[in-house]
């Protein structure tokens, strides 16, 4: 079973976006059988081999094994992955593209958040054959509104001599590495008093 299973087509997700294939899924993290199904879920076996059929022609879930009992022999499913991820592309963007040229807008913010996702999306792909390197950092800070503009500035700043300390110089020639994207995120950030 892979960790994650990126879903960026629409009749993958589709197959998947039913609340009774949902909870499908989520019963098979474990192999199970439909009469396991059924006695749990309280459907017919009957009722949920359309379900789980259309799961497994998706490639959303697999028969793993296979057990007789008497005279029948009876599959085993589980689930291809431990979490789903659907992609951004999937309903498009409405409205147009919302990645415009203002740093300090959401719109920027969430163009990057949906360029990400389809990004790590595909790697996860990738992750399946070989070990992406990847890291990750996530902080809170608390920042008045007359030290924003400033911080970004900072922000921008260090960061771009961090790039020119430790990256290579396009006019540098190729070596051993890889390119790695970084995406600096900054929102107000809710917090359990705010809901």
């Amino acid at each position: 079973m892979q960790d994650v299973l990126y879903i960026d087509d629409v009749e993958r997700a589709a197959a998947l976006l039913k609340p009774m294939r949902i909870e499908l899924l989520k019963l098979l993290a474990e192999p199970r059988s439909l009469a396991e199904l059924s006695s749990i879920v309280g459907e017919t076996p009957q009722k949920l081999h359309y379900h789980v059929k259309v799961l497994e022609r998706s490639g959303l879930i697999a028969r793993v094994d296979e057990r007789r009992i008497g005279a029948m022999i009876e599959g085993l499913y589980q689930a291809a992955a431990g979490s789903y991820w659907l992609s951004p592309a999937l309903v498009g963007q409405i409205g147009g593209r919302r990645r415009g040229g203002d740093q300090t807008s959401l719109g920027y913010l969430l163009g990057l958040a949906e360029e990400m996702q389809d990004e790590l999306g595909r790697l996860s792909r990738a992750a399946l054959l070989v070990d992406v390197p990847s890291f990750g950092l996530d902080l809170h800070i608390h920042l008045p509104a007359a030290r924003r503009a400033a911080f970004l500035e900072e922000a921008q700043a260090i960061i771009q001599t961090l790039a020119e300390t430790y990256g290579i110089r396009d006019s540098d020639p190729p070596a051993d590495g890889e390119t790695f994207r970084l995406v600096l995120a900054c929102y107000p950030h809710e917090t359990s008093d705010d809901r």
